[in-house]
């Protein structure tokens, strides 16, 4: 494949200790963990030990998906943090069966003409691939998903559809499926437009999914008014659906690491991100710290505490408050979300001493069949799993930023 192990070289070794070697800078504390306990390598080697192989991480045979590549992708980030060649390592061996030798994205499991956002998330993980090892063939696949984008269908007012099979809909998911992939990619080949693509669509579903009584945002968006989950006056969906709003709170913190300072919308988006952020302290919950998997929704009956939105809310906030995105305030409200993850999410098998991460929503959507129609009944009858990669992942970044590194 395009890296075998004996292919390391000494320049990779050197650009690798060089990207892990900086200083250690401040962040917020780990919430009186002992700090001999990184919860981030805990749950690293566990998710490597549970799945060997990364590209069967949810699949008897590999499927080009975005949450195991989300996975994959924050335990490389781990890698370039530590210095651990092996989480790289880990990113490399898991695009494997999906790219030939020259770089081509070969898979049948990803098919460009469905136009699914999902399917540009792994090209984060070629990406960083590439800065680590400045290997061109590791551009080859994040342009042919540069290709898919100039295509993807659009709202009237330029937002990407989510897939081809919900034409008109806007999901606060997609944001983060595509936005950090753009930004990124236009760093590593210079090619400004993209940033300037990424800010559009992060200002284009605010507009279309914001409640200004609550400062949250709705799940979906559909311009066409068709959709039996869409309010028939505003098109939107009918609740705040928890990792919905995570997944835009990361879209926009992993934008915002790799946009320009000087962006010329880079303010609109900073004022977008803060607004969230207030809005997701206002529906911390008191006692634990924690989200509720529909946010408004408190202590109703059905309604859970939720780990893949906890731990995307903490490290979104976090990182926001260290790198000056936002007020100082949310480092404090991530501090005790991140003490809640580990008091109510995190389980560790006395055994082997495994971590695991509880109580995840497997899967939520909106339309499709069967039909899922939005309400809160439906969010809250959605299976809760344990190690799913996408709770485990954004645990991993929430885990890194709270201890410092």
């Amino acid at each position: 494949m395009i890296v075998t192990r004996c292919q390391w070289t000494p320049l990779f070794v050197a650009l690798l200790v060089m990207a892990c070697g900086c200083a250690r800078r401040e962040g917020p504390s780990n919430t009186g963990e002992a700090n001999a306990v990184r919860w981030s390598v805990r749950m690293a080697d566990s998710t490597m030990a549970r799945h060997p192989n990364p590209a069967l991480m949810e699949d008897p045979e590999p499927e080009w998906r975005y949450s195991s590549s989300f996975a994959v992708h924050s335990i490389a980030r781990l890698g370039v943090e530590t210095g651990e060649r092996k989480y790289i390592d880990y990113a490399r061996r898991y695009m494997e069966p999906f790219i030939d030798d020259a770089g081509r994205i070969v898979t049948d499991t990803y098919d460009p003409r469905k136009y699914r956002l999902d399917d540009i998330v792994p090209g984060r993980v070629l990406l960083l691939l590439h800065q680590q090892t400045r290997d061109p063939r590791f551009l080859v696949g994040p342009r042919q998903l540069i290709e898919q984008l100039k295509t993807q269908p659009r709202t009237s007012d330029g937002g990407y559809w989510h897939k081809q099979i919900y034409p008109h809909q806007l999901w606060l998911d997609g944001i983060f499926m595509d936005c950090p992939f753009m930004v990124e990619f236009a760093a590593r080949t210079n090619e400004p437009a993209w940033h300037d693509e990424a800010v559009r669509q992060i200002l284009t579903i605010a507009r279309h999914t914001h409640d200004p009584k609550t400062g949250l945002y709705y799940h979906g968006w559909d311009e066409s008014r068709t959709q039996k989950w869409a309010d028939p006056q505003t098109g939107r969906s009918q609740n705040f659906w928890g990792r919905a709003v995570g997944w835009y709170a990361l879209g926009i913190i992993e934008t915002l690491r790799t946009l320009p300072a000087d962006h010329p919308r880079r303010e609109e988006v900073l004022n977008v991100f803060g607004r969230l952020a207030d809005a997701i302290a206002r529906v911390q919950d008191a006692d634990t710290g924690l989200w509720w998997q529909v946010l408004d929704q408190p202590k109703r009956q059905g309604n859970y505490l939720e780990s893949s939105a906890s731990s995307m809310f903490v490290y979104a906030l976090a990182a926001g408050a260290r790198l000056g995105y936002l007020d100082a305030k949310h480092a404090d409200v991530a501090r005790r979300g991140y003490r809640g993850i580990i008091e109510h999410f995190i389980e560790v098998d006395p055994a082997t001493g495994h971590v695991s991460l509880k109580d995840t929503c497997q899967v939520a959507g909106l339309g499709g069949n069967p039909y899922r129609d939005g309400s809160y009944a439906y969010y809250i009858s959605e299976p809760r799993v344990a190690n799913d990669p996408k709770g485990v992942a954004p645990f991993i970044l929430a885990a890194m930023e709270m201890e410092g590194r």
